[in-house]
């Protein structure tokens, strides 16, 4: 199945297609963005038009090269996301196990290019870091460029404690080899060691608007939705495909457990303690950090309510009417342990700490 078409971002685009047209588009960009907003379609867009036959401010879409990019299986063109940590003791065995991941996910692209969003718990392991040098060091294919997208490249610094695959992707961006390209993608820049952003030029994504947002649903889902269902996902997307494609039951599930553990948190510090402790151990690993998103929200959308803004969701009992104060430090206690979960932290004892933290904040 094709790609579906890339939505909204004109601005962004024109900005690239003129630096490909007059020869300075950087070698290395890092494009940030919210989440679900389209960072990674823009970085096969413009892996596209760099690679197209016959490029204008478009990629034509009916050369060879653009089929082979809209069918994910241009040999040119490497697409790296995160993946589970590979479990062979050795080096080779271990690259080689990140490929075979990469490619199974890559076949699953291609039968449904609208994927979700990967586990919270997956990285771009050293392995990852090491085929992606060794692609880097092989010459095109097709004799022209070679385009490498790093998706969610912040998920490079989690190693155990350590920034090992981090540093060698920088030896890497520090003298990109001729005629490559390198798109990073990233919700948030800051993510990403300062020394790497360095190397990289900045490319900003803003929200769709709910019309863009609208017109994809209709045009692309494969189950039509109607039209109750379809105002509801735009109107609580935010200006993100991602997140309305993701509004279902997966969603819909994070958002109950945020809600439940905000329960918790509203009952005492005990309460909060004893509701953590009994999360199952595959609750806590594979449903932890899509919680956590929808915590923050949820906070998010609180916070918004106390300073009398609009609010896209109904903010719970338990955070109505309060200072804001109380709810932007129990973001922040989120977002530490948002960034804490990507480490090799027990999710279970760290749902249990966060409780006990948003107890005393709140």
């Amino acid at each position: 199945m094709p790609l579906p078409p890339l939505t909204g971002h004109a601005g962004a685009r024109r900005r690239l297609a003129d630096g490909r047209r007059a020869g300075n588009l950087p070698q290395v960009l890092l494009v940030s963005g919210p989440q679900g907003v389209g960072k990674q379609r823009l970085a096969l867009w413009l892996g596209q038009l760099v690679l197209c036959e016959r490029p204008g401010d478009e990629p034509c879409g009916r050369c060879r090269m653009c089929r082979m990019v809209e069918e994910l299986a241009h040999p040119d063109l490497h697409w790296f996301f995160p993946i589970a940590r590979p479990k062979a003791g050795e080096p080779g065995k271990q690259v080689e196990e990140a490929a075979d991941a990469l490619a199974d996910e890559i076949a699953a692209r291609r039968k449904q290019p609208m994927y979700a969003l990967p586990d919270g718990m997956a990285i771009h392991p050293i392995a990852s870091v090491r085929l992606l040098q060794q692609q880097a060091g092989l010459t095109a294919v097709e004799a022209g460029w070679r385009v490498f997208i790093i998706g969610d490249a912040d998920r490079l610094v989690p190693q155990e404690a350590s920034q090992e695959a981090a540093n060698a992707m920088l030896k890497l961006l520090e003298e990109p080899p001729p005629r490559s390209l390198f798109v990073l993608t990233t919700v948030d820049p800051r993510r990403l060691l300062p020394t790497m952003r360095s190397r990289t030029a900045p490319v900003r994504l803003n929200r769709l608007s709910d019309a863009d947002v609208r017109g994809f649903l209709a045009a692309h889902l494969p189950r039509k939705l109607d039209a109750t269902e379809l105002d509801a996902r735009v109107s609580t997307a935010a200006g993100s495909i991602g997140q309305a494609i993701a509004a279902g039951d997966e969603s819909a599930k994070a958002y109950t457990a945020a809600a439940q553990l905000l329960e918790a948190v509203a009952a005492g510090k005990g309460a909060a303690l004893e509701r953590a402790l009994r999360q199952t151990p595959y609750a806590a690993r594979g449903e932890f950090t899509a919680m956590l998103d929808a915590l923050a929200d949820t906070l998010g959308e609180a916070a918004r309510a106390s300073l009398g803004g609009s609010t896209r969701r109904a903010v719970p009992q338990s955070l109505r009417h309060r200072d804001p104060a109380p709810l932007l430090r129990a973001m922040d206690l989120v977002a530490e342990a948002r960034e804490a979960a990507w480490g090799n932290v027990n999710p279970q004892l760290l749902l249990a700490v966060l409780g006990s933290e948003l107890a005393e904040a709140l």
